[in-house]
């Protein structure tokens, strides 16, 4: 399985922005990929405007796929203007 953790921090007053973006990428991706087993938005609840996206994928063609998609495409550039800083992303194997 393919599984990414991604670390954001978001702009100062974009966090509404940013969890409505999510939101709908999160709902579209479990509605329309089967093979993506996870795709969760975390708010951090001790410091304020940072965020992890947490993906798990049946294989990497499943992340392909996701990373290919038009919803991904249309929703990740306004995602992404929310953003401040170098996004923390991270891939690991599932172990159990």
């Amino acid at each position: 399985m393919t599984t990414f953790i991604a670390t954001l921090k978001v702009k100062p007053g974009f966090e509404a922005e940013f969890e409505r973006l999510q939101a709908e990428l999160s709902q579209i991706t479990h509605a329309t990929e089967p093979d993506t087993i996870v795709y969760d938005v975390l708010r951090h609840r001790d410091q304020p405007g940072t965020y992890v996206v947490y993906g798990r994928f049946k294989d990497d063609a499943a992340f392909q796929l996701h990373q290919g998609a038009a919803d991904h495409e249309r929703l990740v550039p306004p995602i992404l203007a929310t953003v401040t800083g170098e996004m923390d992303l991270q891939f690991f194997e599932f172990v159990a």
